[in-house]
């Protein structure tokens, strides 16, 4: 079976592929009087071209368990894909650029809890994989009429290994 190593998400490794939405870092100034802190432009939402509008969704990730294996990627062509999560559960992301898709340029993260992401374009990605526990993630994708989703099914799956610190939420 192919593997493939799962690394910590950071904006510098995520780059090609989108967005790394955390408060971290980001841009930031007080609003309302002083009351709120405004955590500002965190990602590239792209939605609108050819008739599209913006859709904002709940999704509710059931957890997987290890070891975590995939069978599939898939891409939104037409649209970016932000993922929020609602809690501080750990998730892993497996993506891979662009235009064809090439399993030898996939890609896995494990990101914390508060961190989200926004997959730009056409970027191939695996569905949701939540861990520990059920997993609540705010959703902003593209509506429109146009279908905006290719899958793509792999002949062997893939098995994601962590590289270098295990997180103690990925232990099942």
């Amino acid at each position: 079976m192919k593997t493939l190593r799962i690394t910590r998400l950071t904006r510098e490794a995520f780059a090609p592929f989108g967005d790394v939405i955390e408060l971290d870092g980001a841009r930031h100034f007080p609003i309302n009087g002083g009351t709120t802190e405004r955590f500002h432009d965190l990602a590239t939402v792209d939605v609108c071209g050819d008739g599209g509008r913006p859709l904002i969704n709940v999704f509710r990730g059931q957890p997987r368990a290890w070891p975590l294996e995939i069978a599939m990627m898939e891409r939104h062509p037409l649209g970016s894909q932000a993922f929020l999560p609602l809690s501080d559960a750990c998730y892993v992301i497996v993506v891979a650029p662009a235009g064809e898709f090439d399993a030898a340029r996939m890609r896995a993260f494990w990101a914390e809890g508060g961190q989200g992401v926004n997959y730009a374009k056409g970027v191939w990605h695996h569905p949701l994989l939540a861990l520990g526990r059920v997993s609540d993630f705010v959703v902003i994708d593209r509506g429109g009429e146009q279908p905006n989703c290719d899958e793509i099914a792999f002949t062997e799956p893939w098995r994601l290994e962590m590289q270098g610190e295990r997180i103690a939420e990925t232990e099942t």
